[in-house]
């Protein structure tokens, strides 16, 4: 018997997970940074692979390869996803305009500038 996937729901699932992932540097979470650039699912077989885009802050970004396996982990940890490939891409290229309002509220609160585009 196939399994029969609510993909909005566990959408909803990985974004709550990737909302627990930190810049160290930065007080904000990934997605609220506007990082993730895109969340998709293929059914295969009864297996859900999920894959993600997204970006970071600066190419140079120091903490790279743990932001990726931060995501990775934190989305695997959704129950009904068997498995998850982070795709990192830079087009488009990140800017503070990709931020939520609840991103620029803690930035601001924390004395970080933002120019706002």
């Amino acid at each position: 018997m196939s399994k029969i996937f609510d993909l909005e729901k566990i959408k909803e699932k990985v974004i709550e997970n990737l909302k627990k992932v930190y810049d160290p540097e930065i007080p904000a979470d990934i997605y609220n940074l506007g990082l993730i650039y895109e969340i998709k699912f293929e059914e295969k077989e009864n297996y859900l692979y999920c894959e993600i885009d997204m970006t970071l802050t600066s190419p140079a970004c120091p903490v790279a390869d743990s932001l990726l396996e931060q995501v990775k982990y934190v989305t695997l940890a959704v129950d009904e996803i068997d498995e998850v490939r982070v795709n990192l891409v830079f087009n488009p290229v990140w800017d503070p305009s990709m931020m939520s309002e609840d991103a620029r509220e803690i930035m601001g609160a924390s004395g970080a500038a933002i120019p706002f585009y």
